[in-house]
C-alpha cells in the first residue's frame, strides 16, 4: 500500500527517528545501486545506526575496489528484524528479488518516471541525474560530512548512470556534487579508470564479437545488438564485462538508439535500450512493462527472438521518428 509523498527532510526525519535498517536496490546492480547504497549505509553508520545493506547479485568486479563494500550482504532473503527498509532506485518493491521485504516499513527513494509509490514515505525526483544525487541531499540533511569514502560511492553512482555525464538529467546540480567529491579528497581521474578501464580481455573480445554480428535498421539509425550465455563462454567474458557495452554503437554519428538483447532462459530476454538527444527509449520499455528513463531504459520480453526484435525495432523506430 502506498504512502505518503516525501521530501529530503521528511526521509531525514524517518533515518534519524529510527535505529535499525536495511538498504537495498535492484537486482544486477550497476554503479548507481551500489554507490547510493553504499553512501547512504556509510552516512548511516556515522550517526550510529545499525545498517545492512543486502543485493541479489554480486558486485561487478570493476567496482569491488570501492571502500566497504565487501560488507554487502548477498542473498535474495531477509528476515531480520529492522526499524525500516530503504529502497533506493527500485519502481516497484519486487526489483531487488529478496524475498520477505513485505513486512517492514518502507522508505522508497526513486528517480525513475513509473515508480508506483510503493512506500510508507516516497520521496521521488525526476530531475536527478542519478539515485546518487538525491542520496547526496539526504546525507547533507542528515548533517554528516561527506568522507572520502562516501564521496567515492557518490562519483560511482553519478559516473555510471550518466554513462560519463553524457545521458540522463545532467544539470548544474550534477556538477556541483562532482565539485564537493573532488573537495573531499577523492581523485576522479582515478575513479573513472577503476570504473571504466579495468574489465577483462573476455570484454574486449566481446566487445569485438557483439559489433561483429550488429545489425542497423531504420536508414542506419537503429543499432541492434544480442548476445547469450554461450558468447560469453566463448570470449572468456562475464556479465560483468557487458556493463555498458550497449552504449557503443551511439558512437557512430547516424546511430539515435540501441537495443541490446541478452537472452535469459528460453525464449526470455532481457532488453537494454539507449538513445541520443530527445528519442524517448523510456516509452519503448513502457510498452514492455519496462521503465527508466528518457535516453536508457529497460525490460524483459518473451517470445521467439526474431519475432521481438522485429516488434521492437518497429517501436524504437517509431519513437526516434517522433523526435525529429
Amino acid at each position: 500500500m502506498s504512502g505518503s509523498t516525501g521530501t529530503v527532510e521528511s526521509v531525514a526525519a524517518v533515518l534519524r527517528e529510527r535505529r535499525s535498517f536495511l538498504l537495498t536496490s535492484h537486482a544486477r546492480p550497476d554503479g548507481d545501486a551500489i554507490g547510493s547504497s553504499m553512501a547512504l549505509g556509510l552516512a548511516l553508520t556515522a550517526l550510529g545506526k545499525d545498517v545492512t545493506i543486502a543485493l541479489h547479485d554480486a558486485i561487478p568486479v570493476p567496482y569491488e575496489g570501492f571502500p566497504n563494500v565487501d560488507q554487502i550482504l548477498i542473498t535474495d532473503r531477509f528476515a531480520k528484524p529492522v526499524d525500516a527498509v530503504v529502497f533506493l532506485e527500485c519502481s516497484d518493491p519486487t526489483r531487488p528479488e529478496i524475498a520477505g521485504l513485505e513486512s517492514y516499513f518502507t522508505v522508497n527513494i526513486d528517480h525513475h518516471l513509473g515508480n508506483t509509490m510503493y512506500g510508507a514515505i516516497n520521496w521521488f525526483d525526476e530531475s536527478a541525474a542519478a539515485c546518487g544525487e538525491l542520496v547526496a541531499e539526504l546525507i547533507d540533511a542528515l548533517g554528516v560530512p561527506w568522507s572520502t569514502a562516501i564521496a567515492a560511492h557518490l562519483y560511482l553512482a553519478l559516473a555510471t548512470d550518466t554513462g560519463s555525464f553524457r545521458f540522463g538529467p545532467v544539470s548544474a546540480r550534477t556538477f556541483d556534487t562532482c565539485r564537493r567529491i573532488s573537495e573531499a579528497g577523492v581523485s576522479t581521474s582515478d575513479l573513472a579508470r577503476q570504473i571504466f578501464d579495468s574489465f577483462s580481455i573476455g570484454r574486449v573480445k566481446l566487445t569485438g564479437a557483439l559489433l561483429n554480428t550488429m545489425e542497423l535498421h531504420h536508414n542506419q539509425q537503429l543499432a541492434v545488438l544480442c548476445f547469450d550465455d554461450e558468447l560469453l563462454r566463448s570470449c572468456g567474458a562475464s556479465v560483468d564485462d557487458t556493463e555498458g557495452l550497449v552504449n557503443l554503437p551511439l558512437g557512430a554519428r547516424e546511430v539515435a538508439a540501441v537495443l541490446l538483447f541478452k537472452r535469459q532462459e528460453g525464449d526470455v530476454f532481457r532488453v537494454s535500450l539507449r538513445s541520443k538527444g530527445t528519442v524517448d527509449v523510456r516509452s519503448v520499455a513502457a510498452a514492455w512493462a519496462g521503465g527508466g528513463h528518457h535516453n536508457a531504459a529497460g525490460c524483459t520480453v518473451h517470445g521467439p527472438y526474431e519475432d521481438i526484435k522485429l516488434a521492437m525495432v518497429r517501436a524504437t523506430s517509431q519513437a526516434i521518428d517522433a523526435a525529429r
